[in-house]
């Protein structure tokens, strides 16, 4: 596993794919924080990183597909998938390591991020005067939603040999998983049962996470979330033998 988990962080960075996703991920952040009026600090007058960690999800969106979709599919595509399946390693190793490599990639994108905390801290006109607590829940809350999101990627990656067709399979899944559940909830003829089809949305238990608070119960659905996925991509891999 250690050794398809080292593959697959070099390949990335061997490769323009990572630099462009994670350069474009971290421009698009710096300008909703800084320089569009309608979401900047300076406009908004207040110490917070609210806008950072409302846009992030969305980013994530395209950004963690545009990491997975090669992961699979062009092993596939290149006909190496099948030189690593015959290789001494399990699905659940294969799994694993592509998983692995892509979270790390993600935490990669997430680690410059700390500079705008740090910036706000500085520049409040009372230095520090940030919530540190929600901003640490939002950063686990985003790590979670990275880690989802990849699993939804390796997913789609495992399904397909077209990487494109993985990308927008990846990008759809992943909408859905985060704010579909809570658009659906709000339609009239559902109202009985909103709270239970918001709470199978990521978006609800991400909320949660940044106020600050860690529940169990919001860390279990993050968990069970990413083991459905994982063992949908493990069956995937497994239909070869069928």
């Amino acid at each position: 596993m250690l050794s398809i988990f080292r593959k697959e962080v070099s390949s990335y960075f061997n490769s323009l794919v990572a630099y462009i996703t994670v350069g474009i991920f971290l421009a698009v952040t710096g300008l909703f924080l800084w320089i569009f009026p309608d979401t900047s600090i300076f406009e908004y007058g207040f110490s917070s990183l609210e806008t950072l960690f409302s846009i992030v999800p969305y980013l994530f969106m395209f950004l963690i597909p545009a990491i997975t979709m090669r992961s699979l599919a062009e092993e596939k595509k290149e006909g190496t998938f099948e030189t690593l399946a015959t290789s001494p390693v399990t699905d659940w190793q294969i799994v694993a390591g592509k998983y692995l490599g892509s979270v790390v990639i993600v935490l990669l994108a997430l680690i410059p991020t700390f500079i705008y905390y740090y910036t706000v801290y500085e520049l409040g006109a009372v230095k520090g005067n940030v919530d540190t607590g929600a901003v640490i829940g939002s950063y686990i809350g985003l790590f979670l939603i990275g880690s989802s999101f990849s699993a939804i990627g390796i997913f789609a990656s495992s399904i397909t040999k077209n990487q494109i067709i993985a990308f927008a399979l990846s990008v759809f899944l992943c909408f859905i998983a985060f704010a579909g559940f809570g658009a659906v909830s709000k339609i009239l003829s559902f109202q009985s049962i909103e709270g239970t089809l918001a709470g199978l949305g990521i978006e609800e238990h991400y909320e949660a996470i940044s106020r600050g608070v860690l529940d169990t119960r919001d860390l279990f659905y993050f968990l069970s979330f990413i083991a459905f996925f994982l063992v949908c991509t493990k069956t995937v891999l497994g239909g070869r033998t069928w």
